[in-house]
């Protein structure tokens, strides 16, 4: 994978190369891109993880077109306003037609609509950040890869595995990319921890410790029909699991219960959890521990663990600054940790965003593409059997269940996962 990540500073030139808003070191792009520029993670005395980009009058930013305008649509459309690489010319896919032409404005957007097959199909849009309700993900991909348009997508793919499937492999026959916007994977800190591991420091890895908890519990709107606590909060930890540990699952135990949010206890399945704790088995006995919890009252909090033969890495929480208060009733952080996600993962939010536009242009896959969006909801699913029937569940038993039989190009994609060591049958 293309590992990225930047921080922004003032434009500044040295050396006759404008150095843009987005700094940066190298960590080995292709040379083929056309797009020149260069990154590397910072391995000094900071924490942060830097990027430079250099680039030239002759190069055009890429057109991309935004379908959803919520609360991560938003935040997507900073990041790429942020981007000398990219600018949106296009949004869409909302019934409030005020409301578009209002954050159009904002944005400098010249088009907009509420149809998102119209923002989709227009001619200036090279590219589609698919940020809309998971319902309508697996349709839009079909709509921007029969255009040939590639596609960065808001996890989940679909909201059930075969849909999933069939949208995947659609767009590896439509030859387009498929992104899969599971951003923590270039988050400065864990991205941190898998070079701890990929590079032997702390030998083989035995062990490895994920925590997430939301500082409040959604409201009920939103966790009903969204698929539950393992589908809409802990993919992001089984797929980093899967991340770190560099092989495939093969089993989960999950269990899940509800201690914050008593309105929920009512709805079906994982959507009645609110905390939850998953096991997650590797080759030869390695294990993965998840907790997840929607409210911790002092902010949210993101820390991973990894322990292996020779050492242990780890993260501690992430705080806006490194002030500390000491007075006679007590010591410790000014301030409580980042609020949510969209504050938290700012830098993971620039580095995806600029890895798949270099993917693009460099004609390379996507960084973290569609298969792995697979996986990371069969885990999910995984998850919920094992909860609800209180066993341990093979992930290859979730997969096998969705085996395609009649698309050929769906098999092709399923064969994929055949061949990464799941011991699937053959569709």
């Amino acid at each position: 994978h293309t590992l990225a990540a930047m921080r922004l500073a003032p434009a500044t030139k040295q050396s006759g190369v404008v150095n843009t808003a987005w700094e940066t070191r190298r960590i080995g792009l292709s040379k083929q891109t056309l797009m020149p520029m260069r990154a590397a993670i910072l391995r000094g005395k900071s924490a942060q993880v830097r990027m430079e980009v250099e680039t030239t009058e002759a190069s055009a930013p890429l057109g991309v077109g935004v379908v959803g305008c919520g609360r991560i649509g938003i935040v997507h459309m900073d990041t790429i306003r942020r981007c000398p690489l990219a600018k949106v010319v296009s949004i869409g896919g909302s019934s409030n037609a005020d409301n578009l032409k209002t954050i159009a404005e904002k944005y400098g957007v010249d088009h907009y609509s509420t149809d998102s097959a119209e923002v989709i199909a227009h001619p200036d849009v090279q590219a589609v950040w698919i940020c809309s309700p998971s319902q309508y993900h697996a349709e839009q991909i079909r709509q921007a890869a029969e255009l040939g348009k590639d596609i960065f997508c808001e996890k989940p793919v679909a909201t059930n595995l075969e849909e999933t499937i069939e949208a995947v492999a659609f767009a590896r026959e439509k030859g387009v990319r498929l992104f899969v916007a599971l951003q923590r994977r270039f988050d400065p800190n864990f991205l941190r921890v898998k070079r701890a591991i990929e590079s032997g420091e702390i030998g083989t890895p035995v062990q490895v410790k994920l925590t997430s908890r939301d500082p409040a519990p959604p409201p009920l709107k939103y966790v009903k029909g969204g698929g539950g606590i393992f589908k809409d909060m802990a993919i992001h930890d089984l797929d980093m699991s899967r991340f770190l540990m560099g092989a495939e699952p093969e089993e989960v135990f999950a269990i899940g219960s509800c201690h914050i949010d008593k309105s929920i206890e009512t709805l079906e399945g994982p959507e009645a959890f609110d905390t939850a704790t998953v096991v997650v088995k590797y080759p030869e006995g390695r294990t993965a521990m998840i907790d997840v919890c929607r409210q911790a009252t002092y902010g949210y909090d993101q820390r991973a663990e990894a322990l292996g033969t020779k050492a242990m890495v780890m993260t501690d929480n992430m705080y806006p600054n490194t002030a500390r208060t000491f007075t006679a009733e007590y010591v410790g952080m000014a301030d409580l940790p980042y609020d949510f996600f969209m504050s938290r993962y700012i830098e993971a939010y620039e580095a995806e965003t600029l890895a798949f536009i270099e993917a693009i242009k460099a004609q390379k896959d996507a960084p973290i593409t569609g298969e792995d969006g697979i996986v990371a909801l069969a885990m999910a699913i995984a998850c919920g059997i094992s909860a609800e029937e209180r066993r341990w569940v093979k992930v290859s038993e979730v997969l096998n269940a969705s085996a395609p039989e009649a698309s050929p190009s769906n098999g092709k994609s399923f064969m994929k996962l055949v061949k990464s060591g799941f011991g699937l049958r053959e569709a």
